[in-house]
């Protein structure tokens, strides 16, 4: 099964690392976080990956060339664009793929169990699956009772909503949803959602997406702490 990974973005919220490199290539605890993404699809059985690059792609064409994939991983980066939108590079590789695939961001990790994921697909028939979390807030809350006295304070609690998690499974179907300009996230998920072809997958485990310097600063310090938890090749 291929694996689409979204390299193109310019990261322009993460500028202290992105001015010279593209973000897939910002590393934590050493390695590219694209490393760390194909990773755990490797983990799970895939060998074959297909890198949408744009912003700074020769870098993670570099990349790729120079790292020692494991024994049977094939791994091609394919140029869509330096402002192509996300659905757009899919569209644009969508000659490349043969059957379902899956589609992944290249600033992603999770401890997310690919394989159930991929059952959990098979068994409902629609063309897409969206794996969803509920993130940390970024601040702690304050709890308060009907008269608004003040009763305690919960530090970064869980969102009480879903969020896209950001790791799809998709039929080939999928592909005649996808334009040049297509936007994954307000075009093709929204245009699945209303025709019922969308699922969602809970995943309850460990997710965080590297955004800001902040991000990549925690996901440091997650690694140094030596058990990362999206570590599941490990």
């Amino acid at each position: 099964m291929d694996v689409v990974i979204l390299c193109g973005g310019r990261g322009t919220r993460l500028q202290e690392r992105t001015q010279e490199i593209p973000k897939p290539l910002v590393e934590i605890g050493g390695r590219p976080i694209l490393w760390h993404v194909m990773r755990i699809y490797a983990h799970h059985g895939a060998t074959r990956f297909l890198l949408c690059t744009g912003y700074k792609g020769e870098l993670i064409e570099a990349f790729a060339r120079s790292e020692p994939w494991p024994d049977g991983v094939e791994v091609t980066c394919v140029d869509t664009g330096l402002d192509t939108p996300t659905g757009g590079r899919i569209h644009r590789v969508a000659d490349r793929l043969d059957g379902r695939f899956c589609a992944t961001y290249g600033d992603g990790l999770a401890d997310l169990d690919i394989a159930a994921e991929l059952a959990f697909h098979r068994g409902h028939g629609a063309l897409a699956t969206m794996a969803v979390v509920r993130p940390e807030l970024q601040f702690g809350v304050t709890e308060l009772d009907e008269e608004g006295v003040v009763t305690g304070f919960r530090e970064k609690p869980r969102s009480e909503h879903w969020i896209n998690g950001g790791f799809f499974v998709l039929e080939p179907g999928v592909l005649d949803y996808l334009a040049e300009d297509s936007i994954l996230e307000r075009g093709l998920l929204q245009h699945l959602a209303a025709d019922g072809q969308l699922r969602a997958f809970l995943h309850t485990g460990f997710w965080a997406c590297m955004d800001t310097y902040k991000d990549a600063v925690a996901l440091n310090d997650l690694w140094a702490g030596g058990d990362p938890p999206w570590r599941v090749w490990a």
